[in-house]
């Protein structure tokens, strides 16, 4: 097995220790372990390419002489450079997966159990078997279709987080009128046109009972009897004289006279009610349609992340493109990276959020999203990434949320007439989705006087010389050669004093 690597502080979940088998383990066949080792080691690996054998740079710069330890350009068997030899395996021991390839699962009560399935010895006819699985499932295709995992954010942004055990939910009806936008628009009509029914039928049953109560609907068609709701002869026409009202239709067969008093009251009360509603209704039509949330589809990302190398230093790098012509205004853009990990106390943290450095202390993550730009994350020592090689990408298990937000250029035109509206779009990306050594081509061109877009090549790649070391052994490796350049000035520099 691999030995543990710095990067195992951002790690999903501790490696499982190596234990020693029991007596009774038997001795495998040397022939055919070495013959699988060497099946394994020359699988080509998925979205970048395999490590060179002779050299782990690019070809034109200078190397170093063999020497410092782990960081010997020389290799084992093909190994590269950055990795040291694989220890000596004990007989019989056993082997464990590098990685988890499911979800970042909670870890529960079963602590126990799990130590003593850990500490069982399997048979030996299960450990040839055994140990064939775990080599299928150190495959790439194996890899790519157990790492189907449970999202954090989809690729169009919905955040796959469910709320539940809520139990103060007054709350929400406390903020009646976002709790009403926030509806879907099925549920959304649904309370719009429940609204007035239900007061028009309250009302209308209002009048019917008044007019029941003083008789007006037994005298109907009599001339000398002074009605208070005129025209009204049962729930049907009450309920008509309710809608009339409201609407402020008015037909003029139906109506509320100076007969009494409650008729006057009680038109008044259904008046300022349907105000209300009104206002409160109309209010909330208009936000829901108004609302840029569908700004967001206009919005797009590239589907893929690439690693490579920009300006000598290794760079995280994605796309992002608007459609529409009309603009985002002050454009800013934000990474996050979600990823659980445990303490050094034992605790677990489940989905840990940190922030990627997208440029923010330099200005560079406000947007001038006018034509698709390439949004680059330096992967440095205050990075997460520093660590990371493109081997230890394989067994590694985050997600990284990019967040775009800006104001609708329609809306936001004039600051002082009107706020602009907040647009936000979405993405993630899982680390099956980041190509190593990889580069984003170019689309844009110019014809006839003006730059052209061509969308069908903003999801396209094309593949470059990238080191396949992680960002911290290039930097160890820069220091070495320049501790060596200054040491041989030096030695050069007094060869040619005179004595």
């Amino acid at each position: 097995p691999r030995p543990p690597t710095d990067t195992s502080r951002y790690g999903t979940f501790p490696q499982k220790p190596d234990l020693p088998a029991g007596p009774g383990a038997l001795v495998e066949d040397g022939g055919q372990q070495a013959a699988a080792t060497a099946a394994k080691r020359d699988t080509p690996m998925p979205n970048y390419p395999s490590a060179p054998r002779h050299s782990s740079f690019v070809p034109g710069e200078r190397s170093l002489p063999p020497s410092r330890g782990s960081l010997t350009t020389q290799h084992h068997r093909g190994r590269p450079s950055w990795c040291p030899p694989p220890a000596p395996q004990e007989v019989g021991a056993r082997l464990y997966p590098l990685h988890a390839l499911s979800v970042a699962n909670i870890p529960n009560s079963s602590r126990g159990k799990t130590s003593a399935r850990s500490s069982t010895v399997p048979t030996p006819e299960g450990l040839q078997s055994r140990r064939c699985k775990l080599l299928e499932e150190d495959s790439p295709t194996v890899q790519a279709g157990k790492r189907q995992r449970q999202r954090y954010v989809t690729k169009v942004g919905k955040c796959q987080v469910n709320l539940g055990n809520i139990q103060d939910k007054k709350r929400f009806l406390s903020d009646i009128f976002t709790t009403i936008v926030d509806l879907k628009y099925r549920w959304f009509l649904f309370v719009f046109m429940m609204c007035y029914i239900v007061t028009w039928v309250v009302f209308g049953f209002i009048y019917f009972l008044d007019a029941w109560v003083r008789g007006d609907i037994g005298h109907q068609g009599d001339p000398e009897w002074q009605a208070c709701i005129e025209n009204v002869d049962g729930f049907v026409s009450a309920l008509l004289l309710s809608v009339e009202s409201q609407r402020t239709i008015g037909y003029g067969t139906r109506m509320v006279t100076a007969n009494c008093a409650e008729g006057v009251i009680l038109l008044i009360a259904q008046s300022i009610v349907g105000s209300m509603i009104d206002a409160m209704m109309v209010g909330c039509m208009f936000v829901k349609i108004s609302r840029p949330k569908k700004r967001a589809q206009t919005l797009i990302f590239s589907k893929n992340c690439v690693i490579s190398c920009r300006d000598e230093k290794l760079c995280l790098m994605f796309r992002v493109g608007d459609l529409r012509e009309s603009h985002m205004v002050d454009a800013k853009i934000r990474a996050k990276l979600i990823k659980s990990r445990q303490t050094a106390e034992g605790e677990f943290i489940p989905l840990e959020q940190s922030e990627l450095n997208l440029g923010y202390d330099t200005g560079e993550d406000r947007l001038f999203l006018v034509e698709p730009q390439i949004i680059c994350h330096v992967i440095n020592r205050h990075s997460p990434f520093w660590d990371m090689s493109a081997e230890s990408l394989r067994r590694e298990q985050f997600e990284i949320i990019i967040i775009l937000e800006g104001i609708v250029e329609a809306t936001g035109k004039c600051r002082c007439l009107a706020a602009g509206m907040t647009c936000q779009a979405r993405t993630s990306y899982t680390e099956d989705e980041i190509l190593w050594g990889y580069r984003f081509e170019p689309c844009m061109s110019l014809e006839k006087g003006a730059f052209q877009v061509d969308y069908s090549r903003f999801e396209m790649t094309f593949e470059v010389q990238t080191p396949a070391a992680s960002a911290k052994e290039l930097h160890e490796l820069k220091e070495l050669e320049q501790q060596e350049h200054s040491t041989l000035s030096l030695y050069w520099d007094h060869l040619l004093q005179p004595c």
